[in-house]
């Protein structure tokens, strides 16, 4: 924690026991001098209470954001059923939904480690599936109808649409999630995790409502021509998109959300970089999305060729990056959270059961178990999530990203966690020890009682 007596960062300060951590502490030691974090502005301002508008309050800006989706909903409900028909809407909604909630969990399991809130998942599928995929039936059939009554060549306009128009317009509806949460919800989102989440949500959300589009119109195609079977067109849709490509669009958006990703790590004074990062981004997206789409005018296995030589491996090494990321996180947790056990907010044990996944897992089951039921592992589970968001907070504090309210955000997680102490603490050593690979000598640390549990060596102030 954040010493209340001078400016020297985290001190060893052991709150009481028996009182909350507001209150007076046992002792205070400063360990070293950490670098500087900043804090809350002083201004003329400070302290006078200020209403906002009505426009600004929250209700009413969640009430038009659910009023749009809802509209946008009910109109692509009606262009895609006049489009498909009952009878082939209904087929291709139950097709499409197929591939959903595959994409959708593993997506939830990246973003384990920091939880974001489910409100953000919401709305991103919903842009997704509603307002970016109305944005696109419009756009496009615009700008297709407009170049072949400007041109003497049809097929060459659906060419055009397809390849050059459709990314631009897809790719650009679906970073408008991204760059919603990263404005509105910004303490939500704090780096390439999130990014890859929130794009790749949105994207699920528009592949299921363009996929339902797509094989409802092949179904009808099936009922004029008489198709039926393997050598249908519904069955070949369905091959295509579904079992063959679902991680398409989610690939194209991907790239943009890893954009916003790297700008939420950039420091705040760099200003260029944080608006250039998700427009490189975003140029890469409408690329891989035209490559894709053009590979059928590339000749006769130019889909295959695309989609062997190109598509496969970029997925291959996205699902690394993102792997990657997800252990790099679970890094950055064992290694910040060491400086709150010497200021006595945390046990030894919980560096190292906080950054590992089955010992998460074992704490939940224990505090479910033993501890309260259903109750007392959501209490765990908000205590893991609130430890995490800790431990990035400082991370980025120490390289001077953390934002202004660092002090009052850093107290606000520590409060979480001390109210939630008498759950968490029994379970997380629980878990350390069923976890941890060798047993330890619980020697080293007489003073709190708790067996001590190897995690890596650190240092708090180096730079």
């Amino acid at each position: 924690m954040r010493c209340t007596t001078c400016s020297s960062g985290v001190c060893r300060t052991r709150p009481d026991k028996a009182s909350s951590p507001h209150r007076s502490t046992v002792r205070v030691d400063v360990v070293a001098t950490s670098p500087p974090y900043p804090t809350p502005p002083n201004g003329p301002g400070d302290g006078v209470l200020r209403h906002p508008h009505w426009w600004q309050r929250g209700w009413v800006r969640y009430g038009a954001l659910i009023t749009l989706l809802a509209l946008s909903g009910l109109v692509i409900l009606a262009l895609v059923r006049r489009q498909t028909g009952t009878e082939g809407f209904l087929v291709g909604l139950g097709l499409a939904v197929l591939p959903v909630p595959w994409l959708v969990a593993a997506f939830r399991w990246l973003d384990r480690v920091e939880p974001g809130p489910w409100q953000n998942l919401v709305f991103s599928f919903a842009w997704g599936a509603c307002a970016a995929a109305l944005i696109a039936i419009v756009a496009n059939s615009f700008a297709t109808k407009w170049i072949a009554t400007s041109t003497a060549d049809p097929a060459g306009a659906d060419t055009l649409g397809a390849t050059v128009i459709a990314p631009i317009v897809e790719e650009s509806a679906k970073a408008a999630a991204v760059l919603l949460v990263f404005l509105f919800r910004r303490r939500d989102f704090t780096g390439l995790v999130d990014g890859v989440v929130i794009a790749g949500v949105t994207a699920t959300g528009f592949a299921f409502t363009e996929n339902i589009l797509y094989l409802g119109t092949a179904f009808g195609t099936d009922q004029l021509s008489g198709g039926s079977g393997i050598a249908s067109v519904t069955a070949a849709t369905f091959f295509v998109r579904i079992v063959l490509s679902p991680f398409a669009h989610p690939l194209f958006t991907v790239l943009t959300g890893i954009g916003f990703g790297l700008a939420a790590l950039s420091a705040e004074r760099h200003r260029v970089r944080r608006v250039l990062l998700p427009l490189c981004g975003l140029l890469l997206a409408m690329s891989m999305h035209a490559l894709w789409n053009g590979s059928a005018t590339f000749g006769r296995f130019g889909f295959f060729a695309v989609y062997g030589g190109f598509m496969v491996p970029a997925f291959a090494l996205l699902t690394w990056l993102a792997i990657w990321t997800r252990q790099r996180e679970l890094r950055t947790v064992r290694e910040e959270l060491p400086a709150y056990v010497l200021a006595g907010w945390l046990g030894p044990a919980e560096p190292f059961a906080l950054g590992s996944m089955r010992a998460r897992r074992e704490a939940r089951n224990y505090a479910r178990h033993h501890c309260g039921g259903r109750a007392a592992a959501r209490e765990m589970s908000r205590y893991e999530a609130c430890a995490t968001s800790l431990a990035f907070l400082r991370h980025r504090g120490r390289r001077g990203r953390a934002g202004a309210d660092f002090v009052v955000r850093e107290r606000v997680l520590l409060a979480e966690l001390w109210h939630r102490r008498n759950v968490a603490r029994p379970a997380l050593e629980y878990a350390a020890r069923a976890a941890m690979p060798v047993p330890v000598p619980t020697a080293h640390w007489p003073a709190y009682g708790y067996p001590a549990v190897p995690y890596p060596a650190y240092n708090p102030y180096r730079t």
